[in-house]
């Protein structure tokens, strides 16, 4: 059994209605806290489009930036998991772009990441592997693996991150590190090349030793390699973030 707590519990606040993890420690590393709203008496004006509050254009604050606007500039209501609301929730146009965008992250690399899949996964310099299945945790916050022994690797302690992937010339493989593919489309839907393994290196908690572990999936494996290309992105939305 893990040890990392899923209990969340439901909030209001004055943006709406939160699912958040009841222990704060365990929120995922993709989580926003809700912005400070600028006040009333600061924002005479739309923050957009310059228009004149007043009894009939009243004001409303987007609840990704917590800005002022008036009703047109801020109408849209889109989903925003990275603050863990509900239901979808108003934005002003900026924002929602952002968040809609997040969504598809959200709907497709997220998803892939949680259902898992199947790797053969070899611990450190040792000769031995084991048939494992590897899924982001729900909190987003850990790799776990299960066969017959477990493991969980926090994503914020891996300091290294490496993809190995095929397809360049018949029968040839590389490795490529995660940052040298941050832009490429090797690995993504349609690419040239497909993602067969990865390679990082981390820290175990109450450890500051590095740790080596490497997945390698099966051959023809396409639910391991989108799995891959899932992580793939979500280092790169991790890098992002610092």
């Amino acid at each position: 059994m893990s040890s990392v707590p899923d209990s969340k519990k439901l909030v209001r606040s004055p943006s709406g209605l939160r699912m958040i993890p009841e222990n704060g420690a365990f929120s995922s590393p993709f989580s926003l806290d809700e912005p400070q709203w600028v006040p009333d008496k600061e924002c005479p004006r739309c923050m957009q489009c310059d228009t004149r509050f007043d009894f009939l254009t009243r004001k409303h604050h987007c609840r990704r930036c917590g800005k002022c606007f008036c009703d047109k500039c801020c109408s849209k209501k889109v989903l925003l998991p990275r603050m863990c609301f509900v239901d979808p929730v108003r934005q002003c146009a900026e924002c929602s772009l952002v968040s809609q965008k997040e969504m598809e992250f959200y709907d497709k690399q997220i998803k892939v990441l949680m259902k898992g899949a199947n790797f053969t996964v070899t611990l450190g310099t040792s000769e031995k592997s084991e048939s494992m299945v590897c899924r982001l945790s729900n909190n987003h916050r850990y790799l776990f693996l299960d066969g017959d022994s477990h493991l969980e690797v926090e994503l914020s302690r891996v300091s290294s991150f490496q993809i190995l992937t095929e397809g360049f010339t018949p029968g040839e493989k590389d490795i490529h590190t995660y940052t040298s593919l941050l832009e490429s489309q090797y690995i993504t839907e349609g690419g040239n090349s497909r993602a067969s393994g990865m390679l990082l290196q981390y820290k175990a908690v109450g450890s500051q030793d590095l740790q080596q572990l490497k997945l390698n999936a099966r051959e023809d494996n396409k639910t391991a390699s989108a799995w891959l290309a899932a992580m793939h992105k979500v280092f790169h939305f991790i890098k992002s973030l610092n």
